[in-house]
């Protein structure tokens, strides 16, 4: 098979067929996000606390498995290229694991917790078999600075679009109330069909993904490189300069939507007292949003450089994501039951995910830059190694979300097995500042980080124009990116 020529647009079938792939960790985000935590706290009665720590400990355990997977898959070499076996061979794995990950048996506190860590690690390990390769292969598609903005806006609203449709399905269709459970969500008998119809929809996805990048990209690179392979190489190339940054910027903004997600059902069904045609309408808000940061992220990446455009767009998350908390503790927002609460926290919700969704879309993008400036440092092809520890990252939306949501249930002392209405108001107000002031502060910290990236417009120009095949990069290249901003330590 001929190797596909390097081409600075991508054809829109490719796009669609890379970002269709994003489904399936689009299920498992808001899966995870949105109904691990009231399903095991709530449904099958573990401590709050300690599914937030179970998880966390699963987190910890993916920060060595990520790393692992990139580099593996850096160094695949096969008829078929670096990544293509890896997507293929993932699919049924993702399947298996979130089938087990909702069926739980029935088992004493300690068994279930530790039943709960297993499940949660192979779900994270299957999908780093996938998402970590199917990524890599973005900076090999194009080269051009603003093109790989608008090759990433597509996985980011199809990612959120299965995820969106998985959560209007489960809040509309699948986790329906009955005599016994009048919230829909505490009724346990949903979640067999939820894990059934969300891995079938996972599977496909990647396959998808897989068949439809087969074509271009199922080749062995064209100019082979080094890649690291000692520990001390992997350390290395994780702690490039700028890579850090960028990483710092997004643990703090994805660690803060991970926070909401987690809270979703507590915000919405216990302060806001919701009901199953809220939350079908707000899992539109958010697809709407995914939508229009489609739309405008296209202007602003052309307009501004990618670090300041995501701190803008950080910025902008964190206030209009907790506005609606501080103006109910300030006693400026409508009463529950008014006919103004939708409107009034759906739109201040709806733009702070318009903010997020875009930072998100602008740090993938970013991550492919860094991709490139390490390889003229050092000489070696990492991208499967860059996009773990990014997607080490982007799982801590769910992993730190519910390992401080759970904290802060604890914290506030939120009781289990608690009806919407039968909560004391004061813990309530207690819960929704506490909540308001640590997402404020992820996100302010997410911004700082991503004004500090050194890597623009301009010097991704200057790397890339010319662009040498890797075989020739010699000691004189990486002598003249040693002066650069972008030097690593």
């Amino acid at each position: 098979m001929t190797a596909a020529p390097f081409s600075e647009k991508v054809p829109l079938k490719t796009k669609l067929a890379f970002g269709t792939g994003a489904i399936a960790f689009g299920i498992k985000d808001n899966g995870f996000s949105v109904f691990l935590l009231i399903f095991y706290n709530q449904v099958v009665g573990l401590p709050a606390n300690l599914v937030g720590l179970v998880i966390g400990l699963a987190l910890l355990i993916d920060a060595f498995i990520d790393p692992l997977v990139g580099n593996l898959s850096d160094r695949t070499r096969t008829k078929w290229g670096r990544r293509h076996p890896w997507i293929y061979g993932s699919a049924v794995p993702i399947a298996l694991a979130w089938l087990l990950i909702w069926n739980p048996p029935e088992m004493g506190t300690g068994a279930t917790l530790g039943y709960l860590l297993a499940a949660g690690v192979m779900v994270r390990a299957s999908l780093s078999a996938y998402e970590v390769p199917s990524i890599s292969l973005m900076p090999e598609m194009t080269s051009d600075y603003d093109e790989r903005t608008m090759v990433v806006r597509y996985r980011a609203l199809l990612g959120w679009a299965g995820g969106l449709f998985m959560l209007a399905m489960a809040y509309g269709v699948i986790l329906v109330p009955s005599a016994e459970y009048p919230d829909g969500t505490l009724n346990p008998a949903g979640y067999p069909r939820y894990a059934f119809i969300g891995a079938i929809i996972m599977f496909v996805a990647v396959m998808i993904s897989g068949i439809g990048t087969h074509r271009d990209y199922a080749r062995p690179p064209k100019n082979e490189a080094a890649t690291a392979e000692s520990l001390k190489e992997i350390l290395s190339t994780l702690g490039y300069t700028p890579f850090l940054i960028l990483m710092i910027a997004a643990l703090f903004g994805y660690a803060g939507q991970g926070l909401t997600f987690a809270l979703t059902n507590y915000l919405f069904e216990y302060i806001w007292e919701f009901g199953q045609t809220e939350l079908v309408i707000y899992s539109g808000v958010l697809f709407t949003s995914a939508i229009i940061a489609f739309i405008v992220i296209a202007p602003v990446a052309k307009r501004a450089s990618k670090p300041r455009a995501a701190a803008v767009m950080a910025l902008i998350s964190g206030i209009f994501g907790t506005a609606p908390y501080w103006l109910r503790y300030l006693d400026l927002a409508p009463e529950n039951g008014s006919p103004m609460v939708l409107p009034f926290l759906f739109t201040f919700i709806g733009i702070g995910i318009v903010g997020f969704i875009s930072t998100m879309t602008l740090t993938v993008s970013m991550v492919a830059d860094v991709t490139d400036h390490a390889r003229r440092h050092n000489g070696k092809q990492t991208e499967g190694l860059f996009y773990a520890g990014y997607f080490f990252v982007q799982k801590a939306v769910t992993g730190l979300g519910i390992f401080f949501a759970g904290q802060l249930l604890g914290l506030v002392g939120f009781p289990e097995d608690a009806q919407p209405g039968s909560v004391a108001p004061d813990l309530l107000d207690n819960l929704a500042i506490t909540y308001a002031s640590l997402s404020a502060l992820l996100s302010l910290g997410a911004m700082i980080s991503f004004w500090k990236f050194p890597l623009g417009r301009d010097d991704h120009a200057e790397i890339i124009e010319p662009r040498p095949p890797l075989a020739a990069l010699d000691n004189d290249s990486n002598s003249a990116l040693d002066s650069s901003p972008a030097k690593a330590p």
